[in-house]
């Protein structure tokens, strides 16, 4: 995603829990580093003093876990459970939250937040994998409230389904690549109306059952 917004003239602020070679590699003048673990709420609020004042158009919100590897009722604990939902429900509500000063200054007033179809519950027929499924179907239930409220100030929430994605969460057997995945992503970013704001997106722009 910060390739791509980078290739297209965006000024990139790009966050990341530890320095990888491959984004320092694309650092420049209008892509910079900040350092965020969306676990941790005081490292929010240091990202949100360094970019006091400035405006944003899009934020778009990436960070996610799939929790425990062992997910199975039977197999859970507390600790698992609240681990995820931490990450994947709880810190996208914080950021937006952190950040919405910044957004009200930006121009598009978009929040984007990749989410997952495993979190619809009417898509569910196969069961399992509960501190994931339950952390994303929050994390819908979250954003759709967020859209309501944030509505009477322009601010666009986009919940969007990635696909089935090549990476090493998605496996190695997933239908896209990173690249089409985002380029997609992209554009359904860039293209959103006030219409899609609430809406549950897959990757092809049909709309998710809740």
């Amino acid at each position: 995603m910060a390739r791509h917004y980078r290739a297209a003239g965006w000024r990139v602020y790009a966050c990341h829990r530890q320095a990888s070679a491959e984004l320092e590699r694309i650092a420049d003048d209008n892509l910079s580093l900040h350092a965020l673990d969306v676990a941790e709420p005081e490292q929010m609020a240091r990202l949100a003093d360094s970019l006091s004042g400035l405006p944003l158009d899009v934020l778009f919100n990436n960070a996610g876990v799939y929790g425990p590897s062992v997910d199975g009722f039977g197999s859970l604990d507390a600790e698992g459970l609240l681990d995820t939902l931490r990450v994947n429900t709880v810190a996208p509500l914080l950021l937006a939250q952190a950040l919405l000063p910044n957004l009200h200054a930006g121009a598009l007033k978009t929040i984007a937040t990749l989410t997952s179809r495993m979190g619809s519950i009417g898509d569910n027929g196969s069961g399992g994998h509960y501190p994931y499924r339950a952390s994303k179907a929050g994390l819908n239930a979250a954003l759709r409230s967020l859209s309501i409220d944030l509505r009477p100030h322009d601010i666009k929430v986009l919940i969007l389904h990635p696909g089935w994605v090549r990476t090493d969460m998605g496996g190695a057997h997933g239908t896209l690549s990173v690249e089409q995945s985002a380029a997609q992503l992209f554009r359904h970013v860039a293209s959103a109306q006030m219409r899609d704001s609430g809406r549950f997106i897959d990757i092809d722009g049909s709309k998710l059952p809740w």
